[in-house]
């Protein structure tokens, strides 16, 4: 299960794992962002600092939308970590948390 993280996410990157879901799932499933700004001017509307269960930080965001989001449209995200196997990690678990909370 993943959870809000204290330790810094500095140095994670996209590691080509993604996940597709809507603001509103990902806010039901892993609670509040750790950032919000949804005006479409930045390079990322939102996004959540996480760790997995074994204590491995992750980023889940959106990236180059560059458009304000409509909260319940299914979009892409990506993770960042520090390794492929972390994202890989992270990924599955917070299928996890969508599947539980998500429907």
């Amino acid at each position: 299960m993943c959870k809000k993280t204290n330790q810094s996410t500095s140095g994670t990157s996209f590691q080509d794992v993604t996940i597709r879901a809507s603001v509103q799932d990902l806010t039901r499933a892993l609670g509040e962002p750790s950032y919000v700004d949804n005006s479409g001017e930045d390079k990322v509307n939102f996004e959540w600092e996480l760790e997995t269960r074994d204590g491995d930080v992750f980023t889940i965001y959106d990236w180059k939308e560059y458009r304000k989001l409509d909260l319940n449209e299914p979009i892409e995200w990506h993770i960042g970590s520090f390794s492929k196997g972390n994202s890989l990690d992270a990924q599955s678990e917070v299928l996890k948390e969508l599947s539980i909370y998500v429907n």
